[in-house]
């Protein structure tokens, strides 16, 4: 309880700090609802061009969409300490000072910035959400919640990995972009559209379709076209909170093997 009322503290220093300059922060948050709308936008124009893809209509892939960016978006927002943890923390000798705190590193860096312009990506993506006419069961309203808490684990977890890099590298490797951010456009349309060897990596590599395409599907009420059992759906986002733990055990030993700049 005592790291949750420290985390709270550091989210309301972030976000005191940011609202001092209240312009500021509504431009950058509208800069991000305009650029996730443009994207959108492209969605729509295939639909609009093509009438649906593979069997899905708008409505189901406006949903993928809204998903995945919302669960980014979140993820984003509060992971900003691991983005520019090679260049502000490694390289620096800033992070001398964490191991100094008696506190977790994980949760020092969680505190570092909770990004409010973020949270304009996610009200679009609420927003689209919103407006799509599903029916929505008690149960698939559970498993999309449950999906959402193992996305957020999921694409922190990436975030961590990517940050435990700098330890040998110094810089952050923005290769790791590619997983991330590609894995967000990836994952905005169904899995069945791709590649076997796209569908396994998403799968089994990084498993964003764990926790964005198979519980979706239970959501929407349809049946797997590749043949996955129904109850996968249910289970699949525990991918998410595994990922996370083992991000988590690499960057305790990516700190055993840190080496201070001695700055």
């Amino acid at each position: 309880m005592s790291a949750l009322r420290l985390y709270g503290h550091y989210a309301r220093i972030s976000v005191r700090a940011q609202l001092a300059y209240p312009g500021s922060a509504a431009l950058l948050m509208l800069g991000q609802v305009l650029n996730a709308s443009a994207m959108f936008a492209g969605v729509w124009s295939r639909f609009d061009r093509f009438g649906d893809l593979r069997g899905y209509r708008l409505a189901e892939v406006a949903l993928f969409y809204g998903f995945v960016n919302a669960v980014f978006s979140m993820a984003d927002a509060i992971s900003r300490g691991f983005d520019v943890f090679g260049p502000e923390y490694v390289k620096t000798g800033e992070f001398d000072r964490l191991l100094l705190r008696p506190r977790s590193t994980l949760l020092q860096l969680f505190g570092h910035e909770i990004r409010l312009s973020r949270f304009g990506r996610l009200v679009q993506s609420g927003f689209v959400i919103a407006l799509v006419d599903l029916p929505w069961s008690p149960v698939g309203a559970l498993v999309f919640l449950f999906a959402f808490a193992g996305g957020v684990a999921l694409f922190c977890g990436i975030l961590i990995m990517q940050a435990t890099l700098s330890f040998w590298t110094i810089e952050t490797l923005e290769v790791v972009n590619v997983i991330s951010y590609g894995g967000v456009e990836a994952a905005q349309y169904p899995l069945n559209v791709y590649g076997t060897w796209l569908r396994r990596f998403l799968t089994f590599g990084v498993p964003i379709a764990a926790v964005s395409y198979y519980p979706l599907l239970t959501v929407l009420g349809r049946e797997d076209p590749l043949g996955a059992p129904s109850w996968l759906g249910y289970v699949s986002p525990l991918a998410g909170f595994l990922f996370f733990g083992i991000a988590a055990l690499l960057w305790r030993i990516g700190v055993r093997r840190y080496t201070s700049t001695g700055s």
